[in-house]
């Protein structure tokens, strides 16, 4: 199967990850820009050349695309670009002739643009480390309450005036998918809404596209991964277990909808069904939160689990979504007690969100079910990556490293590296990189 993968940037999961995934098959041919070609936390991706890669993919069974990184360059720049309606028009009727010339089923995606409730401007507008919270609650208060917030009287008007400009040319730019996807340009076409409140202009926008026929789908980075799934031919029935069944209505963390819904979304949207547990192919085990999501790099707290974790009769993956962006230290202290060498383990997964989690899971389960030459090495390489990255670095290494150097990254990590290689009986030689020069993400490299 020859399938080409355009990503949302060059973050070790949105470029690596894919990677390793596909790798598990070896009748897989899986074409991806180079590396270089993709926007990072600064710099936007050199559309040309994606254009170029994209034109001379010589008959591709599928292509997955991320629709931002044509329009505006990766997903922060859709955020942050100033490029205009018409320019961005251009680029994407540019695609469209592109896409149209091949023969290939087109999985593709759009982010309806977040609002993130902080004044942290890394990823938004310089005027974001001011205003972010005050635009967030006005964008809230307008929604909740039907008509214009007062807070827009506390805001400079060239700031407010620049925020809805951009949101609007976005929201218009999807108008413009959507009208496609009527047309049969697209296979599969998703919304994706990222750091979600209950009110706000982006909960709005999605409201919209979903009366006008859209799907759109709570996540983001995930979804490309999502897509990769609904390619892979064969439909698997999933049967989620939930660590405390009492509380699957609750809402992780920068998310809308509740854990039990995210689940049943995430395994429809990879092309799978949800399934009692005697038909189902595959065991999902969701190790959910009892009151809140809880976050140890953000300090907020949560029960952890306290059973016993035994391993499901059938071939089974793990969620471990008790708390954002990290594993649950002491699910990973049971899970450990178990053998996860046997071929019945399909993955394990605590990557930042729920639907980070579940998208990334779920795809590389089917991946691997339904490979026609599996190869087992890319599967440990997988495994390893999320249990390194995860719990060793997200869970414990990074509350106590300070800055990014890497020498010191590598001493704290070494015992976690030498324990998940005992668990996973795998020997290989592994190195750390922090690609985007901060600690929000590691790279496992095996390079």
């Amino acid at each position: 199967m020859e399938i080409g993968f355009l990503p949302i940037d060059n973050r070790p999961v949105c470029y690596t990850l894919p990677k390793l995934i596909a790798g598990m098959d070896k009748n897989i041919n899986f074409h991806i820009p180079e590396r270089k070609y993709l926007g990072d936390l600064i710099k936007t991706a050199d559309i040309e050349k994606l254009f170029d890669w994209l034109e001379n993919l010589e008959n591709p069974d599928a292509i997955i695309l991320s629709l931002d990184t044509i329009a505006y360059g990766g997903l922060i720049p859709s955020r942050r670009s100033n490029d205009t309606f018409d320019e961005i028009k251009s680029r994407i009727e540019k695609l469209k002739q592109i896409l149209e010339n091949k023969q290939a089923k087109v999985y593709a995606f759009s982010s309806i643009m977040r609002i993130s409730n902080n004044n942290c401007n890394e990823e938004e507008k310089e005027y974001w480390s001011k205003w972010g919270k005050r635009i967030f609650d006005y964008s809230y208060q307008t929604h909740k309450l039907g008509c214009e917030s007062c807070i827009s009287n506390t805001i400079p008007s060239e700031i407010l005036d620049d925020y809805i400009a951009t949101r609007k040319r976005n929201f218009e730019i999807n108008k413009i998918y959507l009208e496609w996807q009527k047309e049969g340009l697209f296979d599969c076409l998703i919304f994706s809404k990222d750091d979600c409140a209950e009110y706000g202009f982006n909960v709005q926008e999605a409201k919209f596209l979903e009366k006008e026929g859209a799907t759109v789908k709570t996540g983001a980075d995930e979804i490309p991964l999502s897509l990769l799934s609904r390619a892979i031919e064969g439909s698997l029935k999933i049967c989620p277990i939930f660590a405390e069944p009492q509380q699957t209505h609750l809402i992780s963390n920068y998310e809308d909808i509740s854990v039990e819904n995210s689940v049943k979304n995430q395994i429809e949207l990879a092309g799978c069904e949800v399934a009692d547990e005697n038909v189902a192919d595959l065991i999902l085990y969701v190790n959910n939160f009892k009151n809140n999501q809880g976050e140890i790099v953000m300090k907020i707290g949560t029960q952890g689990f306290s059973k016993t974790f035994t391993l499901p009769q059938k071939p089974y993956m793990i969620a471990d979504v008790r708390f954002a962006n990290g594993a649950d230290n002491n699910f990973i202290r049971e899970l450990f007690k178990n053998d996860l060498t046997k071929e019945n383990f399909y993955g394990y997964s605590g990557w930042n969100t729920t639907a980070n989690t579940l998208g990334s899971l779920i795809c590389a389960a089917k991946m691997k079910f339904f490979a026609k030459n599996f190869d087992k090495n890319n599967f440990l390489k997988l495994q390893m990556t999320r249990l390194l990255d995860d719990w060793a670095y997200q869970s414990n290494v990074r509350q106590t490293v300070r800055n990014t150097d890497l020498n010191i990254l590598k001493k704290e990590m070494k015992n976690f590296e030498n324990i998940v290689k005992n668990v996973l009986n795998i020997k290989t030689e592994i190195g750390y990189k922090f690609p985007w020069n901060r600690l929000f993400e590691v790279e496992i490299d095996f390079s």
